[in-house]
């Protein structure tokens, strides 16, 4: 118990406030202050304030607070190391103190004794007991109570009467004394004996105990077998609704029920009882009893229950500890459990699909689960924490904490090498804290890293787990697990799209919507499961690019192809095909030319797998091959809609192809992907696929064949002039792929490149050593390679004759087309990328 003659059992030094967290929410919650003159009006929260939280096993962590949401009854606060803010519940913590003090000047030295001065500030002395039997007390200058809990305001000294301002939720006060006590002043006046006082607070007792209805004192189920009676006689009972039940205590009224069932009827997240209780309607308390004492739920007492060893290790610690539910006995394929609410369908359904045990609910006391839980598991558990763990705020229950990958890495291998000493090692369960956490950091890791694949490789025996990251078109290794997180870390993934976990034969795609963990992260991924030898499986997880389209000047074209591809797409009928590999950026590409010719006179249709970047004034369509919706059967469908320009995802076979360009040749302009190596190489991959020469021919508009090379960090790169030896090479390298007849001068070449991209009459050779920006890899982030062969006569004439790509690309090249190597060439000479990425990712 605190000592009375503190004013608050907190110190009273101040404390500088950190800095405000970037775009950390500022609702503007009105934080009251002393109701007297002296004092300023109830104060908007304008930013993140410094304060200290006391948690519900007294333990005091400093931080941030960022927000008060009054409507959720819940606060954001931000606690160092963590760089994110976390909700917290106003049932999972006893108060938050705000550290900056509201300052208040002395009072009138002659003013301090008239009894009718209007400058008041009366010091009173405080008292609370929290549920659980906790007391709290000091020194407060007037307070608040509403809905919301009890407001205090502790002076800062014994002369100084500027406030703290404390909030203690009403979820966690059980009741509060502010001033001296009725008995008190009866006994300091003599009025009444101590004895008759004494007899009183008995009397009084009782009776607020039968007005409160908390009939957990009558009631001790402390066996098995008590446990199992009252279950019994509970099945027998008649099926009541807690909101008759409630209306039959009289503790709601017919309209506030109303109200609740309409507000849970667009919200069934959140249970009725709990509905009520969060809109200050009724207490937890009177939310038990009703529990009790209508709806016959066994009221257990679990301080002093003879828990059994097996129905503890069905369900891991930390799930039992982050849903609050407490295993007691394992009877007959059933689980019976300890719940503070036992009408929380969502905590029962998630343990009864972790244990695969039917679940049988009971009550417990208010406060008593959070130190039952930890002494149950301590003494039975199979997967305790450390009886040495010092959590700073051991009641914060966020899905997930910001720390750094590394430090949820060493906590794996800790429990990894806590369990090597066993003789046989227990596999994690897919729903384990770490587990949750590392998932959601390494999903997060990945986005501000701008990965654009996680890979997750399983490999038999005790070999670890490895994850790697595809960033830049590289993959690089992330981090290795344990061999036992391997099967808990795809049952996670496959939970977190709705995937099925029992399926491991097949291979499964889906989506993860990880705005879900994660509300500040609007990211989507795409999931990828396949099954490989050994009975395991890998996952692909690909984040999808951002939603809005790239401008069409900005993807890196050449100001002739810009012109050129412009000109095409603006065209009225007629088809336009963007080509390359997988992952090469064609999607995006024609998603910029779309975005060029989107305007309102214009009707486009796509059809896409899967739609990844949406336009407003697009008609977007996601193939199912599954149930035969099918690029082919799209087409036809969009031709039936009155388009202008439609956009195929991919030509995958001959029947999407002839429609495609059948609508091309109807008067629409058509958009499509295609998977070859060049833009001539694409001509004779449709006629081999057995298109009709003299109709594809007409239709065929352009074809961009492209690719995405590294781009050089700006940050580290030098540059210095390139030597004639290096500049012989590059010139080779460009002029080679033209035919011996039609090849430019070398000089001629040279001087327009000296006229484009030298400096003072010399070329430069770009150089990026590496730096913290780009990692030290001397690359941040890609550009893009482009060939684009626009059909001519001449060209529409050896297309009709069936001629081979090579002849198709020295016509081209005599036209001005310029190939991959050639466009990639110019941009070394920009200093955009390097010749080994081009090299590498173009052909000769």
């Amino acid at each position: 118990m605190t000592d009375p003659s503190q004013p608050l059992p907190w110190p009273h030094g101040d404390a500088e406030s950190p800095a405000a967290a970037p775009g950390s929410p500022l609702p503007g919650f009105f934080w009251p202050c002393p109701p007297y003159a002296a004092y300023p009006q109830p104060q908007v929260q304008k930013g993140p304030e410094a304060c200290e939280i006391l948690g519900l096993n007294n333990s005091r962590s400093n931080g941030q607070l960022l927000s008060l949401d009054a409507g959720e009854r819940l606060v954001h606060i931000n606690v160092p190391p963590a760089r994110n803010s976390m909700p917290l519940k106003f049932s999972q913590f006893r108060a938050i103190k705000l550290l900056r003090a509201v300052p208040v000047p002395p009072r009138d030295a002659g003013d301090q004794d008239s009894p009718i001065s209007l400058d008041q500030r009366p010091r009173s002395d405080f008292r609370l007991v929290f549920n659980g039997g906790d007391e709290l007390k000091g020194v407060t200058i007037g307070y608040q109570h509403d809905k919301l809990g009890l407001f205090l305001f502790p002076p800062l000294s014994e002369t100084d009467d500027s406030v703290r301002r404390v909030f203690i939720p009403r979820e966690v006060l059980q009741h509060f004394e502010i001033g001296e006590r009725l008995g008190d002043l009866l006994l300091k006046d003599r009025l009444v004996t101590q004895e008759q006082l004494a007899a009183a607070a008995v009397e009084q007792t009782g009776l607020r105990q039968k007005r409160v209805g908390d009939i957990l004192v009558e009631q001790h189920i402390v066996t098995a077998e008590q446990l199992l009676q009252a279950i019994e006689q509970q099945a027998k009972m008649p099926m009541v609704r807690i909101g008759e039940a409630l209306l039959a205590l009289e503790l709601v009224t017919p309209e506030q029920l109303e109200q609740a069932l309409a507000q849970q009827r667009e919200d069934r997240s959140v249970p009725l009882g709990e509905l009520l209780v969060r809109k200050g309607v009724i207490s937890r308390a009177q939310l038990q009893s009703a529990l009790a004492r209508k709806m016959g739920y066994p009221v257990v007492d679990v301080e002093n229950f003879a828990i059994e060893p097996d129905a503890v290790r069905k369900l891991p610690h930390a799930v039992a500890k982050r849903l609050e539910v407490l295993p007691l006995v394992l009877r007959d394929g059933r689980l019976v459990v300890a719940m503070e609410d036992p009408t929380r369908r969502d905590a029962i359904e998630e343990v009864e699909f972790i244990t695969q045990l039917k679940v049988v609910p009971t009550l417990t006391k208010l406060g008593t689960l959070q130190f039952a839980i930890p002494s149950a598991f301590d003494r039975f558990g199979a997967d305790a924490l450390p009886r040495g763990n010092t959590d700073p705020l051991p009641d914060f229950q966020a899905d997930f904490s910001l720390d750094s990958s590394n430090k949820l890495i060493e906590s794996l291998e800790r429990d990894s090498s806590e369990r090597a000493g066993k003789e046989e090692e227990s596999p994690i369960e897919q729903s384990d804290n770490s587990l949750v956490r590392l998932i959601n950091t390494m999903i997060i890791e990945a986005h501000n890293q701008g990965v654009s694949d996680i890979h997750i490789e399983t490999y038999p025996g005790r070999e670890k787990l490895k994850i790697r990251f595809r960033r830049d078109g590289v993959l690089q290794p992330y981090l290795e697990l344990p061999h036992t997180y391997r099967n808990a870390m795809i049952a996670r993934i496959k939970i977190m799209c709705d995937l099925d976990i029992s399926e491991r034969r097949k291979p499964q795609d889906g989506k993860i919507n990880f705005a879900r963990f994660s509300p500040q992260h609007k990211l989507e991924l795409r999931v990828a499961t396949i099954p490989t030898n050994n009975g395991l499986e890998d996952v692909v997880m690909r984040l999808l690019a951002s939603s809005k389209p790239i401008a069409l000047d900005r993807i890196g074209l050449t100001s002739a192809n810009l012109d050129a591809l412009k000109a095409a797409v603006a065209r009225p009928y007629g088809m336009v095909l963007c080509v390359g590999p997988t992952g090469s950026g064609k999607t995006t590409t024609l998603h910029s030319a779309l975005a060029h010719i989107n305007t309102p006179d214009r009707k486009i249709w796509t059809a896409e797998d899967p739609v990844e970047i949406t336009q407003a004034g697009l008609r977007q369509v996601q193939v199912n091959p599954k149930i035969d919706w099918t690029f082919a059967k799209a087409l036809r469908a969009f031709l039936r809609a009155d388009p202008d320009v439609i956009m195929v995802g991919e030509i995958r076979d001959q029947e999407t192809a002839e429609i495609a360009v059948e609508a091309s040749l109807t008067g629409h302009l058509v958009l499509s992907t295609l998977h070859t190596n060049s833009a001539p190489e694409t001509i004779t991959r449709l006629l081999d696929m057995g298109m009709d020469p003299f109709n594809f021919a007409d239709s065929l508009l352009a074809v961009l064949a492209q690719r995405l090379v590294r781009r050089s960090c700006t940050a580290c790169q030098v540059s210095e002039p390139m030597s004639e030896t290096e500049l012989g090479e590059l010139l080779d390298d460009y002029l080679h792929v033209f035919p011996a007849d039609s090849r430019p001068s070398k000089l001629a070449l040279m001087a327009e490149w000296i006229k484009n991209h030298g400096r003072d009459g010399r070329l430069m050779k770009f150089t990026s050593p590496g730096c913290p920006a780009c990692g030290g890899t001397g690359f941040k982030g890609r550009a893009g390679l482009h060939e684009l062969l626009t059909v001519s006569k001449p060209l529409r004439r050896m297309i009709q004759t069936g001629a081979r790509a090579e002849e198709l690309q020295h016509t081209a090249l005599a036209e001005g087309m310029r190939s991959l190597r050639q466009d990639g060439i110019v941009k070394v000479l920009q200093g955009v990328t390097t010749l080994a990425e081009v090299h590498a990712t173009s052909n000769t």
